[in-house]
């Protein structure tokens, strides 16, 4: 098996680096992953300033991008010839549930293998800070290891991208695994409003909002059960059940 890894918080974090020795025993790994902390950067693509690649060891790779960056480059630069079987993002620290797949590097740099025809997971550790993310790396072997028996019966398995979330705990007291959908979180805290060393008016974002609909069938339920979470998410974002109600305003515009 081949596989492309990156995540979002850069090629130094933990995260990153206890995955890629674990998957290197069982696959060629190739790791292109941004060159700092590019946590939040979402589905961004850098378009007005060159990317640069710098080789960190065999096989290992940092770019002066974002997450969407070191995917795209990797895809479409790296790769002379066979392509990976599959797009790797994370372990990373930090959940990823919810509301936070908008935001999230990790999940944007999952994304963009799908976008580039692959077949894509993101990993998340559901805590700051985490403690376990050797847990999180067999959470990945386990599942691509089950991966060829994933058969969906309304779409394409390139179509999908899996969202995993993983207990910050030791391997053996996580429970299993468990197919969720998507929580949503309260509104995000308002901005922290201070001032810098020159007395300058400056904010930070504040934190994101409270769990809301975190009930059976979630991932924060899951997670909070001490199951690793696996939700399969696609980029297509069309509000199909809406098309015919917007289709029968649309006529009232026209005949206005």
């Amino acid at each position: 098996m081949k596989i492309l890894l990156s995540n979002d918080d850069g090629f130094i974090a933990s995260g990153i680096n206890i995955l890629r020795d674990e998957l290197a025993n069982i696959a060629d790994v190739i790791t292109v992953a941004p060159d700092r902390d590019r946590s939040g950067a979402s589905n961004s693509l850098t378009l007005k300033t060159p990317l640069r690649i710098t080789k960190r060891r065999e096989q290992f790779y940092s770019v002066n991008g974002t997450p969407t960056d070191c995917v795209h480059l990797a895809l479409t630069g790296l790769y002379e010839d066979d392509e990976p079987d599959i797009v790797i993002s994370g372990v990373n620290d930090g959940a990823n549930m919810g509301d936070d797949v908008i935001y999230s590097g990790t999940v944007a740099a999952a994304m963009e293998g799908r976008n580039l025809g692959l077949p894509a997971m993101a990993v998340s550790m559901a805590s700051n800070h985490a403690q376990y993310f050797q847990s999180g790396a067999q959470a990945v072997i386990t599942l691509l290891n089950q991966l060829p028996q994933l058969h969906l019966s309304s779409d394409d398995n390139t179509a999908t991208i899996l969202n995993v979330n993983v207990p910050d705990l030791p391997w053996l007291e996580i429970k299993g695994f468990m197919a969720t959908r998507l929580g949503r979180r309260h509104k995000a805290e308002p901005v922290i409003k201070t001032t810098d060393p020159r007395g300058d008016e400056i904010f930070w974002v504040g934190p994101v909002g409270d769990e809301a609909d975190a009930g059976n069938g979630t991932d924060f339920y899951a997670v909070q059960q001490g199951y690793v979470s696996v939700t399969p998410i696609h980029i297509d974002l069309t509000r199909y059940s809406a098309i015919k109600d917007v289709d029968t305003w649309m006529q009232t515009i026209k005949n206005a």
